[in-house]
């Protein structure tokens, strides 16, 4: 610190600050008029920020930056990730964490939380009353444009009473403090809120970044709310073990990580629309032991996209006939569609008087001031004082043809040619929009460089029915911003995230969170695998293998060296390999060069090179990550990040990072490594349940397809000895039975010996045989739980091959035969498709 910043910082404190404190908050300097979370207006920290501070005070910068790189790295091997979307289907961005909490204590929060559940109970009588007998439009209290013109509002969904009785399941608030510490509402959520799961998240990073700190200071946990809101939809489905699904857009949506972290954590089924269908009025999903009931849905679509039949219908998105389930009463929605229609800025210039009229209470926590502009003598006064306001859509959507988005505009900030056209839309098209009262966000600390800043900051916080009643999360999603204006607070502009702390006087009490053993009943069944999910699975295990098969080939190409030759009428050895490469699209043509080959199918954009290979294989897994441990969405991701997509106008050799053939070979292994750490991963981890199985069997359908490819190419005769020789013991090489054929054969490698071992010899985990033991398997098992409407031809196809390859003679494998046995292998493959990943239809009852 310098003379002239310690002077300044003696000036500001007047000795209030701990002396081993000086050096993290020397340039801590909150904007005047703004609430600090930190310190108050004379400079004094706030008593419940001091045990964290001095914490990372005595830690010493390169202890805290170790600190915090350990939570950044929970996040990054858990895989927690978000979309932004700069660019067509947008791209995935680490979860950006601020290292520092949000320290509230006990009794600050309690009155925060109160006025949460009360504006829960507020929307949830509002939406009722919207959808029934709209008592609040005909007395007055809400204009009717407000509520008509609102494309939230669903008039398919009017009269229909939401199975189980509530609109609300989930609510969230975005708040932020006023210049005098109380609490503003910025936005509510109703929809479909999100930050549930990057919350928990967030916490895990933290406590165990900073374990005795988080123990010391008795943080209140966050688990009992998720109980609380599972044990809500399981109570109100009326089933002692309700099916419950998370309805998500897709892997392609920015917070779907969010969506499978929930599924999985919540012990909910993760579904697409085109999972689910509607029969007899009652929601169902596909899945491989056929059609499953569904309970409940958590909704994390837009409602407008739920039924194409009554609402959007270009929606690919949502389920036909969803509506008509829930009139049936069949179904419950987490929210219910229609909630929307409560986001709606203008409804902010409202709801005090909505409150008194529905629930005959006082607003607690007031909305930034707002005034809807549909009124035309409010109207003028917006116009008049634009400068000193805010103007944003009145229903919170991006106006069409890029009016304004849904951020709206601040006057202030307009150009004299803007202006005019704001105030022109304002006065042709005024029900649209809201003047509202820009909000000055108050600050919280972040720790950047070794020292601490304020940073604008607003706090979402939930709140969940449960069976007794709303219940608040003792912590939220708070995100932080560089810049002070509200309508810039959004992880798609680059803000960051930070964890919420609640301390309490006493420890918090830890039994809630364990269930009563006499309440839990031993089960040993597993959720229903969704066909989509099977399909993605299966998938997901061929493109794996293919990815090993290539590595495999270029490993025999750049391990070949330099050829002495075959005749010229002959193929080069090198050649072979690479004819079975372009075959599968990894190159353009065979070709003798060997390097030149390998570039191309480690580094091109080719359809069957590797990056394009690994990339379908990491899309494919991103659609089952509910379904992957973090371990092995790890290993992918890192497997993947090997063979990253040529950059434009990069040469191959650039893009690969070819060098030296050792090189080459070095990453070759390393990869071939990873792929088998992945393989174990599913192997030692995954529940023997019909994912794995799905897994595994795309596994082997494709690792049997490729070693009868290879068999088929690499033994063609030849009038060259020493071809024959070098082609069979490369095949050796690929199919990993060096060590099988040395044990049992004296001689080098022979034709009809190298055909047994890597085509028939089911002891040889390489093997065809062996692997279509283990389909013949799988299916067997899966068959005694799949649909019994149809005959099971994956079964009988794969019990007819096993049995053909246990009696042929191998004196008579000749290419013929491969091919034979190529094809029955896509044969199995498509009758598998066929019997359970396209989604067999409900039985008639």
């Amino acid at each position: 610190m310098t003379p002239t910043d310690q002077l300044e910082f003696e000036m500001r404190f007047d000795g209030s600050v701990r002396p081993d404190l000086v050096p993290l908050i020397a340039g801590y300097r909150p904007q005047s008029g703004v609430y600090d979370e930190l310190v108050d207006a004379s400079g004094r920290m706030r008593p419940h920020w001091e045990p964290l501070i001095g914490q990372i005070a005595e830690y010493g910068p390169e202890a805290t930056a170790r600190i915090f790189e350990a939570a950044d790295r929970h996040l990054r091997d858990a895989g927690v990730v978000y979309r932004v979307y700069d660019g067509p289907g947008g791209a995935e961005r680490p979860w950006p964490l601020s290292h520092l909490p949000l320290v509230m204590p006990l009794g600050e929060w309690n009155g925060l939380a109160s006025g949460i559940i009360q504006r829960a109970r507020l929307y949830e009588a509002l939406l009722g009353d919207l959808y029934s007998e709209a008592s609040v439009v005909k007395e007055g209290l809400l204009p009717a444009a407000l509520v008509a013109g609102n494309r939230e509002y669903l008039r398919p969904l009017i009269g229909v009473r939401p199975t189980g009785g509530a609109h609300l399941h989930l609510y969230a608030a975005d708040v932020s403090r006023g210049p005098d510490g109380r609490w503003w509402v910025l936005n509510d959520r109703t929809q479909a809120p999100s930050g549930l799961g990057y919350a928990i998240e967030n916490r895990i990073a933290l406590s165990r970044a900073l374990p005795d700190l988080f123990r010391g200071l008795n943080v209140d946990r966050l688990a009992a709310f998720y109980q609380h809101f599972r044990a809500s939809l399981a109570q109100l489905s009326g089933r002692p073990d309700p099916r419950i699904a998370v309805l998500t857009p897709g892997p392609l949506n920015e917070t779907y990580f969010e969506h499978a972290y929930l599924a999985r954590s919540m012990g909910f089924l993760l579904v697409e629309g085109g999972d689910l269908t509607v029969h007899r009025d009652a929601v169902y999903v596909r899945t491989v032991d056929g059609a499953q009931r569904i309970d409940a849905i958590v909704r994390r679509i837009d409602a407008d996209f739920a039924d194409p039949l009554e609402l959007n219908t270009a929606s690919r998105l949502g389920v036909p006939g969803l509506i008509e389930a829930i009139r049936a009463g069949n179904v419950i929605l987490a929210n219910a569609l229609g909630s929307g229609v409560a986001e709606a800025p203008a409804l902010g210039a409202y709801l005090p008087g909505l409150a008194r009229r529905l629930i005959g209470e006082e607003l607690r926590l007031p909305n930034l001031a707002t005034w809807w502009c549909g009124d035309p003598a409010v109207r003028a006064e917006v116009i008049a004082h634009l400068s000193e306001l805010a103007v944003l859509p009145a229903f919170g959507r991006t106006l069409s043809n890029g009016q304004m988005e849904h951020s709206g505009v601040v006057g202030a900030g307009l150009s004299s040619p803007e202006r005019l056209r704001l105030i022109a839309m304002l006065e042709t098209r005024g029900l649209d929009f809201v003047g509202q009262m820009p909000a000055k966000l108050a600050t919280t600390p972040v720790y950047e460089r070794g020292r601490l800043q304020p940073r604008p900051y607003a706090l979402r916080v939930f709140a969940a029915r449960g069976p007794s009643g709303w219940t608040v999360l003792p912590g939220g999603l708070c995100r932080i911003s560089e810049r002070p204006d509200a309508r810039q607070l959004s992880m798609q502009r680059g803000g960051r995230s930070a964890d919420v702390w609640v301390t309490c006087d006493r420890p918090p009490d830890m039994s809630i969170l364990v269930p009563n053993p006499e309440d839990v009943e031993v089960s040993r069944e597993t959720s229903p695998l969704p066909s989509r999910a099977a399909d993605n699975l299966f998938w997901l295990g061929r493109y794996l293998e293919r990815a090993d098969a290539i590595l495999r080939l270029v490993r025999g190409l750049v391990g070949w060296g330099s050829e002495s030759g075959p005749s010229d009428d002959e193929e080069a050895p090198s050649e072979r390999l690479s004819g079975i490469l372009a075959s599968w699209g990894a190159i353009p043509f065979a070709t003798t060069e060997p390097r030149e080959a390998a570039a191309e199918a480690l580094g091109s954009e080719l359809v069957g090179a590797m990056p394009v290979v690994l990339g379908q294989a990491y899309r494919t897994a991103s659609a089952v990550r509910d379904r992957l441990s973090p371990d092995a969405w790890r290993a992918l991701g890192e497997l993947a990040a090997r063979f990253p997509p040529a950059r434009p106008g990069a040469g191959r050799d650039e893009t690969v990072g070819v060098g030296r053939t050792a090189d080459m070979s070095t990453r070759i292994e390393a990869a071939l490594s990873a792929i088998s750490a992945l393989a174990g991963l599913a192997h030692e981890n995954m529940n023997r349940a019909g994912g794995w199985r799905f897994l595994d069997l795309g596994t082997r359908v494709e690792r049997a397809i490729a070693v009868a490819r290879f068999a088929r190419r690499m033994a063609q005769p030849s009038s060259e000895p020493s071809l024959v020789l070098s082609s069979l013991d490369r095949l050796l090489d690929m199919t990993d039975a060096q060590t099988a054929y040395r044990a049992r054969y004296l001689t080098g490698p022979a034709l009809r010996p190298v055909l047994d071992l890597v085509l028939l010899d089911a002891s040889h985990p390489r093997s065809v045989a062996f692997q279509v033991e283990r389909i013949v398997g799988h299916l067997d098992k899966l068959g005694e739980r799949g649909p019994q409407a149809h005959p099971d031809v994956a079964r009988t196809r794969s019990h007819r091959l096993c049995e053909r390859l246990r009696r042929i003679d191998v004196s008579r494998l000749g290419e013929e035969a491969i091919v034979e046995t190529e094809a029955a292998l896509m044969a199995i493959s498509d009758a598998i498709t066929e019997r359970y990943l396209a989604g067999p239809p409900p039985a008639e009852d």
